[in-house]
């Protein structure tokens, strides 16, 4: 829709609550704190917010700092307040990006930083000297002196889970990290931790794992089984498949000859099609994009408490948000898990 503001695109295509928050801000995003309908708890990390994540894997690689402010700027703007990142991310840059963005902008203490180590070129691994040189290094970064979410990006077979989660003890006695999660993590070393924080150590009270309409089987079964016994709040990550659930992408000369638009390929078939039909039909039924109703359903999973996505253009972040705001009915999340079966 060339040409028209995202304010009008955000009136057309939202839920009337978030509309008038998105008019209420549109002309100054900091002018004052805003109240959102729903938030939740993450477990027992001490976080509570809008079920939404806004995902930073795309600054400092697809996005510049200028574009990634722009976005984040409409985030904060319209009461998002969780941001995911890693040192990994842009080999770091997505930190810096982040860091700069609340050191300009005054927003540290409105928004929560969940950050991931173990995958950054210089520290790799879950050794206990690797952990506490990469959060050092993050908090470095980010211009800050705590970490609100500390995952761990991966699981490290080579070290002692109990010699990783000591480590992060000690973080968290000096105040540099307040909570821990585990992305990836098998069931089985998910029940190891919780043996482990039962002898002492912290607790893993998230789960962040890849999951979304078109990749189910990975973690549907024993995964969200452990996460459900633990009382894990699960944050599912490239929750709109890499964008293909957008609905951009439906026809080979969509595709985009780059690393987004391969992964984004891989979902174009029979299947894949037959989802995006049913996410425009309901997307029309409640007046929202399908992103929207995409994300909706992976919020009517009873452990999934927000998921993370990331967006491109400002515009982008309303229909992400919007999403907690839509209620779908039984039958309607009947029909997409039937679609994306």
């Amino acid at each position: 829709m060339p040409g028209r503001s995202a304010v009008a695109l955000a009136a057309t295509s939202e839920p009337s609550g978030l509309r008038e928050r998105v008019e209420e801000v549109a002309s100054n995003p900091f002018s004052g704190p805003i109240t959102v309908p729903r938030r939740v708890a993450l477990a027992g990390s001490g976080i509570e917010a809008y079920p939404f994540v806004l995902g930073g894997s795309t600054f400092g690689w697809t996005l510049g700092a200028d574009q990634a402010a722009d976005v984040l700027d409409r985030f904060a703007g319209i009461g998002g307040e969780l941001i995911d990142t890693a040192d990994s991310y842009a080999a770091g840059r997505s930190e810096s990006i982040i860091g700069r963005w609340m050191a300009a902008r005054g927003t540290r203490d409105r928004v929560r930083i969940i950050t991931k180590v173990g995958r950054h070129p210089d520290h790799r691994g879950l050794a206990p000297e690797t952990i506490k040189a990469a959060v050092d290094g993050s908090l470095a970064r980010l211009g800050t002196d705590r970490i609100d979410l500390l995952c761990f990006h991966g699981d490290d077979p080579e070290v002692p889970l109990e010699e990783s989660l000591g480590a992060v003890d000690a973080l968290i006695t000096a105040g540099k990290v307040r909570a821990i999660g585990a992305s990836d993590f098998s069931p089985e070393r998910l029940i190891e931790a919780r043996v482990l924080a039962a002898n002492g150590l912290p607790r893993f009270e998230v789960l962040t794992t890849r999951y979304n309409l078109m990749e189910r089987r990975a973690f549907e079964g024993a995964p969200e089984l452990v996460a459900h016994a633990q009382g894990l709040a699960v944050l599912p990550y490239f929750a709109l498949a890499n964008g293909f659930l957008g609905g951009a992408v439906r026809r080979r000369r969509d595709i985009r000859r780059d690393a987004r638009g391969l992964r984004q390929a891989r979902h174009l078939s029979r299947r894949g099609l037959r989802v995006l039909g049913v996410l425009d039909q309901l997307a029309f039924a409640h007046g929202v994009q399908p992103a929207t109703i995409a994300l909706a359903w992976l919020l009517a999973r009873p452990t999934v408490a927000a998921p993370v996505a990331s967006a491109t253009r400002p515009e982008q972040v309303d229909a992400l948000v919007a999403a907690a705001s839509v209620p779908l009915q039984r039958s309607e999340i009947v029909e997409l898990d039937r679609a994306s079966a």
